[in-house]
């Protein structure tokens, strides 16, 4: 079994920072891409940015020159810093990987998800 694990998301001022941390756990042989996904209040869930196990990245472009994502493979841990933080990056933002198991080649595990709110 596999388990993702955010952290790091609260209350910020418009302009502000935050860094998310999602640690992967459990049976793991490989993590693949891994990635951030955010979900707003009344909307659909939309992708952030990924990395590859090699650390090719990819923006969403409303978050480019803003948001970076970044891993460390040695504690299957992906990040995301989140600079210039506007009120419309509310939202739940959830961590995914592609995870290799003993069980299973490859699957998507998904993160319960944790709320950062933009807000004076």
């Amino acid at each position: 079994q596999v388990q993702l694990v955010e952290s790091g998301g609260g209350l910020v001022q418009p302009g502000g920072s935050l860094r998310l941390s999602c640690a992967a756990s459990g049976s793991i042989v490989r993590i693949n891409s891994m990635g951030w996904y955010r979900q707003a209040p009344g909307k659909q869930r939309e992708l952030v940015a990924t990395i590859s196990r090699g650390g090719a990245t990819n923006y969403a472009d409303f978050v480019k020159g803003r948001f970076t994502i970044s891993r460390d493979n040695a504690k299957n841990t992906v990040y995301l810093q989140m600079d210039s933080l506007k009120p419309e990056d509310t939202a739940v933002y959830y961590c995914t990987g592609a995870i290799a198991t003993i069980r299973r080649p490859s699957n998507d595990y998904w993160g319960q998800g944790t709320q950062v709110t933009v807000s004076s």
